[in-house]
């Protein structure tokens, strides 16, 4: 009893933790988590880069106080004071073991710097590959979503049904289509086509002897014997309307 009751509750634990584990927003969680890295890496490498600067200065200090020092020692021993060469010799000595030290330091924070700055790199390669990897992940994601959304939409579409009234209305279009086309005819046919040939005819006759008019007042057309005794051109109307 007590071993199918942890089966039961192992199941209802795995269930909401599917439910929770959205690839979608895991991924992009961890995009961000890489970009959040980035300012995190650049402080380090600040401050690796500030140590540097810093004993880089000291450095040059225990150059200028050793160069002091070695001047100070050979004056003193020009101006035959050997007490006072001693004692900048004994600070001398100091200085140059403080520079070895400085020194040693230094290397060891260049290449400390050197270091930084190529995991760093090595960090903006991965983050980038990552980052497209995931974008990518995330397209695919979305597009299988999409799909089955749509795998779902189409296992609900009852085809039969559509397909039923689909032709149905299709059936009513061809049955008005050919009605108005056989009213059409009988309303044609009701029409006076002879009538209506000739008024067609008639216009063109007329278009015709007024075009032969314009030629002969333009000399064009030599006039026939009752219209040059008439005058009844169109010249000649419009003479008698301007005068």
């Amino acid at each position: 009893m007590w071993r199918r009751f942890l089966r039961v509750l192992r199941s209802f634990v795995g269930f909401f933790v599917s439910m929770a584990e959205d690839p979608e927003l895991i991924l992009e969680q961890n995009i961000r988590d890489m970009n959040d890295q980035v300012p995190r890496m650049n402080e380090s490498i600040a401050m690796v880069k500030a140590n540097v600067t810093l004993l880089e200065k000291e450095e040059l200090k225990y150059q200028n106080d050793l160069n002091d020092l070695t001047a100070k020692v050979k004056a003193a021993i020009q101006a035959g004071r050997d007490d006072l060469a001693g004692s900048f010799a004994a600070q001398l000595e100091q200085v140059r073991s403080a520079l070895a030290r400085n020194q040693g330091q230094l290397a060891t924070a260049r290449a400390a710097y050197e270091k930084a700055l190529t995991v760093k790199q090595a960090f903006l390669r991965e983050k980038e590959r990552k980052t497209q990897e995931a974008l990518n992940a995330i397209r695919d994601y979305r597009r299988a979503q999409w799909q089955k959304k749509v795998a779902d939409a189409m296992e609900q579409f009852e085809v039969a049904g559509i397909s039923q009234t689909h032709d149905e209305m299709v059936r009513k279009i061809e049955e008005m289509t050919a009605v108005n086309e056989a009213r059409m005819e009988m309303a044609l046919g009701n029409v006076d086509e002879q009538r209506v040939k000739i008024e067609e005819e008639a216009k063109k006759l007329q278009a015709s002897e007024l075009v032969k008019q314009f030629k002969v007042e333009m000399g064009l057309l030599a006039p026939e014997p009752s219209a040059a005794g008439a005058e009844k051109t169109i010249g000649g109307k419009e003479a008698q309307k301007t005068s």
